[in-house]
């Protein structure tokens, strides 16, 4: 109320009162969202209350529950830890692998030239990736560390990622991966005054990335005596190169820390959890038969056949617990009586809820309800187009992957190759056009498989007649094959069968 209003309520009530209805049926007239979404009249919306707030205040600042209670849900809901591998299992499989493809026409080099230093480049980068000493810690090659990145990315909701270069013993190439969890990139207890870090992450005036802080020691570990950080700067000041690589999804404009994909379903994956759970109890109570003996003899002798076995028994301290078990006899003292409690499982409603429930869920993970669950009773043409529509979000998915972990490292050890005279690359330091020529690729990953495969691979063949698409991508996509490598073992078979007699040379390849 402003003071013109509190001056007419003193002089004339009247008035001021007709003065507040009008202003109040104009607040009901106003027209676009405040009549809607944003109303703060309708009964509807009156007890919704909301609090909006920047990146660091809705995301950063609830970082550490939601990668608690992410990882909580992975180890205990099965539906949870299913969700994620399914993720995992079709973006990543066995490992994204190398299709070098240089720009030959900016290099000026012909295409069997091409070729050959591509196939020479894929032969050198598998010597280095098919072997765990590419990991700092010796643990998982190459490709086995896709799929811990990817799978710590989503569960945590960011990954970071080390290249430092570690000499070793027999090893031609000395750049190493060192995957960093996410809790242990964080703010220092003590940071620089005038230094701005968001969860871990140091950032200039204007919104750049320079430098990452990471934390020695794990600060959910028991054994963390002292908190430690060392700060590494995102790139090089000399030489620009990638230090840190951070795998992460934004979903807000000045975000810093990425999101666990469990995030928005917490909730409903804790609830559903805790009722499957009881609800199975429930089930295992009722597929119990005890029988419950009375007695007015108040002698201390246990009845016939009493109890469970006190080896089997869990509260056997515990003097007013009695324990249920597979045909068990239990005896009651004078004056006891034991009222049936019947749970009435298996419940009937508990499959349809259940189902209700995973379909909500799946669609805040873009994963259909048959692909989560695994249970395709559709028709051909329902369960294709789950699976197209999942496969989206894989490729989407996989591109990141690719882009943000495996291109870069690609990259990286391209350069050492190149400086240690194992690849032949004129100009690579020269120009960053020429490098980036060099370094093209694709990363080819698990085909997404077929429901029919004669319709799949039918199409497939009509797509490569019509020009719509080339016999190595539709390879790549039915089997995740390599088209050329595939042809030149046809002909070592077919000429095989012909030396062995088994075709003739005419029929060859018919």
């Amino acid at each position: 109320m402003n003071i013109f209003d509190k001056v007419l309520k003193a002089v004339s009530p009247e008035k001021a009162l007709k003065r507040q209805v009008a202003r109040r049926k104009m607040e009901i007239l106003n027209s676009g969202y405040s009549y809607h979404g944003a109303s703060k009249t309708k009964k509807s919306l009156l007890g919704w209350i909301s609090n909006g707030g920047s990146p660091k205040e809705d995301i950063t600042d609830n970082l550490k529950t939601l990668r608690e209670r992410s990882r909580d849900l992975y180890m205990g809901v099965p539906l949870a830890t299913g969700a994620l591998k399914t993720c995992r299992t079709n973006i990543v499989g066995s490992g994204l692998k190398l299709k070098a493809q240089i720009d030959y026409d900016i290099l000026g080099i012909s295409d069997e030239d091409a070729a050959r230093w591509e196939s020479n480049v894929e032969r050198e980068f598998f010597l280095w990736s098919d072997t765990v000493n590419c990991d700092v810690e010796r643990l998982n090659n190459f490709y086995e560390l896709q799929q811990l990145a990817f799978l710590n990315w989503i569960l945590s909701g960011d990954c970071f990622v080390l290249m430092p270069i570690i000499p070793r013993i027999n090893e031609a190439y000395d750049l190493r991966i060192q995957l960093i969890e996410s809790d242990r990139v964080s703010t220092p207890d003590r940071k620089k005054f005038g230094v701005t870090i968001e969860g871990g992450v140091e950032v200039a005036e204007n919104g750049e990335i320079t430098a990452y802080h990471i934390m020695q020691s794990h600060p959910l570990s028991m054994e963390t005596l002292k908190r430690e950080w060392v700060r590494v700067e995102a790139f090089g000041s000399k030489t620009g190169r990638r230090n840190v690589l951070h795998l992460m999804e934004s979903e807000r404009i000045g975000q810093k820390r990425g999101v666990p994909i469990l995030a928005p379903v917490i909730e409903s994956l804790k609830q559903l959890g805790r009722y499957t759970e009881a609800e199975l109890m429930a089930a295992v109570v009722s597929g119990m038969y005890t029988v419950f003996i009375e007695t007015k003899d108040s002698g201390t002798e246990a009845p016939l056949g009493s109890a469970i076995p006190e080896d089997e028994q869990v509260d056997i301290d515990d003097e007013d617990s009695y324990e249920l078990g597979n045909g068990a006899m239990i005896s009651l003292a004078e004056g006891e009586t034991v009222k049936e409690a019947n749970p009435g499982r298996p419940n009937t409603a508990f499959d349809g809820f259940v189902t209700s429930i995973c379909r909500q869920i799946g669609s805040a993970l873009e994963l259909p309800y048959e692909l989560l669950v695994k249970q395709f009773e559709a028709s051909y043409s329902a369960s294709r187009a789950s699976l197209l529509e999942a496969w989206k979000m894989f490729r989407m998915r996989r591109t990141w992957l690719a882009a943000d972990f495996c291109q870069p490292i690609y990259e990286e050890w391209l350069c050492e190759a190149v400086a240690k005279g194992r690849v032949d690359a004129p100009g690579f330091f020269d120009d960053p056009l020429i490098r980036k020529a060099y370094c093209g690729c694709e990363w080819n990953g698990p085909s997404q498989g077929q429901i029919d495969p004669l319709k799949e691979v039918t199409a497939a063949s009509k797509r490569v007649q019509e020009g719509f698409s080339t016999r190595a991508k539709e390879t790549a996509e039915l089997t995740g094959g390599d088209f050329f490598k595939n042809v030149k073992q046809r002909i070592r078979e077919e000429n095989t069968m012909k030396e062995g007699g088994l075709i003739e040379s005419g029929k060859a390849g018919s």
